[in-house]
């Protein structure tokens, strides 16, 4: 998370000043990053997620309102116009959130978090040749996505999580025996 927000800062100072500062430089780089910190102690990593989280936040406020539509790259080769940045660390923070198993579930995601990134990642499966062909129907708002062969249903954060792989999946119907590449 904390490698996460500097990345983002640095995107969001590029689209302040117009000098290119890349949010890593490969994606071995921002591998590298976190594995350098992983073996820390909880205190150390704590302490770096906030001043990180910190320094993030800086650079938000720094933003004038210009600079939020101006385009920058992101590691993958994606280009969007910053705003992306804001959209990109609140889903590192939720994901990440339940990745700690501290009490907070996809359940606890919002709504509406939920339903963006829903349609994002479902659009993100449907153009890999590694994702089954899945149709998937929310219960609880009704919504269908995909025209896949396989009917997988439950609730959307139900549905979400099994997707980026933060749930086995049995809550849901459907979706044993499925075998999903790996998406986060």
């Amino acid at each position: 998370m904390a490698r996460n927000a500097d990345g983002g800062t640095r995107l969001l100072t590029w689209a302040r000043t117009g000098v290119e500062s890349a949010e890593y430089p490969s994606m071995d780089a921002r591998a590298a990053e976190i594995e350098a910190g992983a073996g820390r102690s909880a205190a150390a990593l704590v302490a770096d997620v906030r001043d990180s989280a910190q320094r993030f936040a800086d650079a938000y406020t720094l933003m004038p309102d210009e600079a939020w539509q101006r385009v920058v790259q992101w590691t993958s080769g994606a280009r969007h116009p910053a705003a992306r940045a804001s959209d990109s660390r609140l889903t590192e923070v939720l994901v990440h959130h339940v990745d700690l198993d501290a009490g907070f579930l996809p359940g606890h995601w919002p709504a509406e978090f939920t339903t963006r990134t829903l349609g994002g990642v479902v659009a993100s499966f449907a153009r890999r040749a590694d994702a089954p062909s899945l149709r998937l129907r929310a219960t609880d708002t009704g919504r269908e996505f995909g025209a896949g062969d396989t009917l997988v249903s439950g609730a959307e954060p139900s549905l979400l999580a099994w997707l980026m792989g933060r749930s086995s999946g049995d809550d849901l119907t459907g979706a044993a025996g499925i075998t999903l590449p790996f998406l986060y």
